[in-house]
Formats: structure tokens, C-alpha cells, sequence
């Protein structure tokens, strides 16, 4: 563990010191709270270990702004106190403090107590990769692997902001693979499942690094285009198609004789601030477009 102490006292700090160290953990010192709490921010310990009182923050200011400043991690806190200072522990625990040792400073104790951190911040940090895992597998859609609409919804409201603060152009376009319901009523639904995956896998392979990849329901895909006009759009969606074609996945329900797939485009610009609704809109539009000009093909709104 990384363990943060706090004392202005130096035979306390030398003491606690030497017990982190003895006990395998790595050890950052801080004569003051204010000192501390810049330290805490830049190497985000797992344990602290703070005097109460100190220049600078004291021990509960302290507390207080590192339970503030916690988001998906956890640091045990432990504060050292004067014997007796039972007023002093209540109002510890009450700033957010796990524990106290009191002084003068006992190493076989704060051992003891590093134990116990050690303990509580590896559980937390488990539960936090869980919640992580969580989070990622409700943003993921089971049968591609790509991101789902809930991770579109936030990745389109964080575009618009971002757009409309700094003026930056996207566009983004649905895309529909070409008469799959005839494909699963030919090689049924396990060949189309996987028709379905060797598409994902092959926008994703094509998308740039900056590009969102999206499976927007059933045989449709979204995908998102950082910094692109519909000109540079169309680019892209044409690479897209020409790989999805190249699989060469067989449909004699098709026209060309292997699967295909059909985009529709439009585009935000700063002379044109249009809501995320009306995107999809005139996206989802512009791909009706291209099925009746015979799929296989772009469309792009306004165009």
C-alpha cells in the first residue's frame, strides 16, 4: 500500500514512518495539512495517517476534503490523538476518520491498524472493479461486443456539449445491413447472429481510434464521427461498406449475391446547431433514402 503521514511532531513522523516502512509499504511524509492534502491529491494513497492537530489543515479539515475528494476508490484514515481525547475521537470519526491510534505513538499499534486498512482498501477495491465491470457490461451489447444505446445516449449528449462549447463538426450515420430479414429466413437465426458479429467486427476493425461503434438495434448500427463533415463522413461510411462487402458473406436473397449494408448520414456544424434528436432523425431519414436508391449504398441528409 501507499501510506500518506502527517505529523508535525518529527519524533511521531520518524516513528510512524518506520512502522509503515517495516510493515512492507511504501511511505510519502508531510510536515502540515496543507502540504498533506496536496500530496494526497498527487499520489492518491490508500491510507492516511494524520495528527490531529497541525499547521496548515488539521486532521478533521483534512479528513473532510479526502472523503470529499473520493470517488470510485477508498482511504482509510487514521488519526493520531492525545490519551484521553475521547471528544477528539468522536469528532475524528464524525469527519470521516476509520480509526485512531493514540500518542504518544505505539509502532506495534499502528501495525495493527495497517493491517486492518489493508484489509478494508482491498476489499473496496474490488467492489470498485466490480462496480466497473458492472457499469461496462450495461454499456455493452451481449451479442457484438460493441457499445449499446445507453453508452450512444451519453457518448451523443457529451458530443453536443462539446460541440456547441468549442464549435467542433461530427456527423454520425445509421447503418443497416441489406435485406437481413430475408437472410435469417434463409440460414436462420444462429448464421444471422453470427453475420451480425462479423459486421460489428469489422466496423470496429475499420473505425478510427476517435470513432464510436454502436449496435442501435437488430441489424442496425450507429457509428460516430469525431471532427468529420458529411464529405469526410461519406469517406468513411464507403470504407465501411466496402469492407462489410468484402467479407463475402453469402445471400442469394441479396443483389450482389453477398451481404451488404446501406448508411445514412447527417452532420452537426457551427453554422448548423441541430439537437442530437434531429440527427438521428434526418440520419435515420437519410438511410431510407439509400434503401430505396437500391442499398449498398450512402445517403446523406440535405444533400
Amino acid at each position: 500500500m501507499k501510506v500518506l503521514v502527517v505529523d508535525d511532531d518529527r519524533g511521531s513522523l520518524l516513528v510512524a514512518q518506520a512502522a509503515v516502512v517495516a510493515s512492507g509499504h511504501e511511505c510519502i511524509v508531510a510536515v502540515d495539512g496543507d502540504a498533506a492534502w496536496r500530496l494526497y491529491q498527487e499520489h492518491r494513497p490508500q491510507v492516511v495517517v494524520s495528527d490531529l492537530m497541525m499547521p496548515g489543515l488539521d486532521g478533521l479539515s483534512l479528513c473532510r476534503a479526502i472523503r470529499a475528494a473520493e470517488s470510485d476508490s477508498y482511504t482509510y484514515l487514521v488519526l493520531l490523538t492525545s490519551h484521553g481525547a475521547r471528544d477528539d475521537v468522536l469528532a475524528g470519526m464524525e469527519a470521516g476518520a476509520d480509526d485512531y491510534v493514540a500518542k504518544p505513538l505505539d509502532p506495534f499499534t499502528l501495525r495493527t491498524r495497517l493491517l486492518a486498512a489493508h484489509r478494508v482498501t482491498s476489499l473496496h477495491a474490488e467492489m470498485a472493479g466490480y462496480r466497473r465491470a458492472l457499469a461496462e457490461q450495461a454499456r455493452t451489447d451481449p451479442l457484438t461486443g460493441l457499445h449499446n444505446r445507453l453508452k450512444l445516449s451519453e457518448d451523443l449528449a457529451a458530443f453536443e456539449s462539446r460541440s456547441e462549447r468549442y464549435g467542433h463538426d461530427y456527423a454520425l450515420a445509421i447503418c443497416d445491413v441489406d435485406n437481413f430479414k430475408s437472410y435469417n429466413d434463409i440460414y436462420g437465426h444462429p448464421a444471422g447472429d453470427a453475420a451480425l458479429q462479423a459486421v460489428a467486427a469489422q466496423l470496429a476493425a475499420h473505425a478510427r481510434a476517435s470513432d464510436g461503434v454502436y449496435r442501435y438495434g437488430g441489424e442496425e448500427f450507429l457509428v460516430l464521427l469525431p471532427g468529420q463533415s458529411r464529405k469526410g463522413a461519406v469517406v468513411l461510411l464507403e470504407r465501411f461498406m466496402t469492407a462489410i462487402q468484402a467479407l463475402g458473406i453469402i445471400h442469394s436473397g441479396g443483389t450482389t449475391g453477398v451481404l451488404t449494408m446501406s448508411a445514412g448520414v447527417s452532420a452537426w456544424r457551427p453554422d448548423r446547431r441541430v439537437g442530437r434528436d434531429q440527427l438521428l432523425k434526418e440520419a435515420d431519414t437519410a438511410l431510407y433514402q439509400a434503401k430505396t436508391a437500391g442499398r449498398n449504398t450512402v445517403a446523406v441528409h440535405g444533400s
